[in-house]
């Protein structure tokens, strides 16, 4: 009986592959020196392939499910060994299992930037990362050009490999494609797609077929971002005199709410009607003072600011310039029984009464009348 055992074990009855990673493409099943048995049980799973290999030569290619081993199956393996009419005594063959499932979340990314021309930014340069899956689709392609002879072929053995070649191609891609940089990250998903489609011939060369690829972000150089950034508060902004008009009158609204931040408030407010009145009167003044420099012409001096104090909930304000002053009358913060004083007047007067603030009142409503 010792005997019997001793030659039982070194006899393989079944051959099968129990795939307890995340990361095999390929295993070569420990066949060492014993031989397989005539009439041995051959399993292959789901998501695998069996390749039989006799002293180097590929011979036969088993799909999922389970066979009995015999000349009928072997029909390759059994004419390299010249089986005529058939065979009783063991073998010696190599046999490679290839998982054919679906290896995804590989990670791709441009080596470095590529540099497109944009019509608004002119030469940009543009980086691009994603995500790729793939799976063997051909097992005697894939160890013929890339396992070999590798009895434990991981992921990690080729994924550099195949994560330039997609690097790469985006970098050919995208100058050909002559989309502005602004519209890139809208066009992700038909990048892919086309990223795909330029790169499957090659991943078939090795066996292996691209099954996705996703472009996840383009990466943009950060003054060109902070352009996009500064071109978008622009659009938003829209007219500048208008919303510094409307910016002040929130400012007065607040100050007075606080009287403590009422002079704080009339700084803020001739800064910001300063900042609109400078950008709009600026452009105008070009055009009219430069062409009377240049004929040795020198404007008159400017004519001297209103200033006025202005009595707000019992206590004094200011001083304020008439934009200012204006900007208060359309808050509804100045009316014309309103106290006001300016240097050289005797006492408080209702602004009512000033020359200077007549104009301000002209598109003012009256006061309203109860019933």
């Amino acid at each position: 009986m010792a005997l019997w055992d001793k030659l039982k074990g070194e006899l393989i009855d079944i051959i099968q592959w129990l795939d307890d990673s995340n990361d095999t493409l390929l295993y070569r099943f420990p066949r060492y020196n014993n031989e397989i048995k005539y009439n041995a049980k051959l399993v292959v799973r789901e998501g695998q392939m069996a390749v039989f290999i006799n002293e180097g030569q590929i011979a036969d290619v088993f799909g999922p499910g389970t066979y009995t081993l015999t000349t009928r199956n072997l029909p390759v393996l059994a004419t390299l060994k010249g089986w005529k009419y058939g065979f009783e005594s063991p073998f010696k063959a190599e046999v490679y299992f290839c998982s054919t499932r679906q290896f995804t979340n590989l990670k791709w990314g441009t080596p470095g930037p590529c540099t497109m021309r944009d019509p608004e930014f002119g030469a940009v340069r543009v980086t691009a990362f994603g995500l790729y899956a793939m799976k063997i689709k051909d097992p005697t392609v894939f160890i013929r050009e890339i396992a070999g002879t590798d009895s434990d072929f991981s992921i990690d053995e080729i994924q550099e490999n195949l994560k330039g070649k997609i690097g790469l191609r985006i970098k050919e891609l995208l100058p050909e494609l002559q989309i502005p940089v602004i519209e890139l990250e809208s066009k992700v998903v038909t990048l892919g797609k086309m990223l795909q489609e330029r790169i499957a011939p090659a991943f078939e060369g090795f066996g292996i077929s691209l099954t996705e690829v996703q472009v996840q972000d383009v990466g943009l150089p950060e003054e060109v971002e902070r352009a996009i950034d500064k071109a978008g508060a622009m659009r938003v902004i829209g007219n500048l005199q208008t919303f510094t008009q409307y910016e002040t009158a929130n400012a007065i609204k607040d100050a007075a709410n606080n009287p403590g931040g009422l002079a704080a408030a009339g700084a803020g407010v001739g800064i910001g009607l300063g900042i609109g009145g400078q950008m709009a009167g600026a452009m105008g003044s070009m055009a009219t003072s430069q062409p009377q420099q240049a004929a040795g012409m020198t404007p008159p001096p400017l004519p001297e600011q209103v200033q006025l104090f202005v009595a707000l909930d019992g206590k004094q304000a200011g001083p304020f310039e008439l934009p200012t002053l204006q900007q208060m009358v359309q808050a509804g913060q100045l009316t014309r029984e309103t106290l006001v004083w300016k240097q050289g007047m005797d006492a408080w007067s209702a602004a009512g009464n000033l020359t200077e603030l007549a104009s301000l009142f002209a598109s003012a409503p009256p006061p309203l009348t109860t019933a």
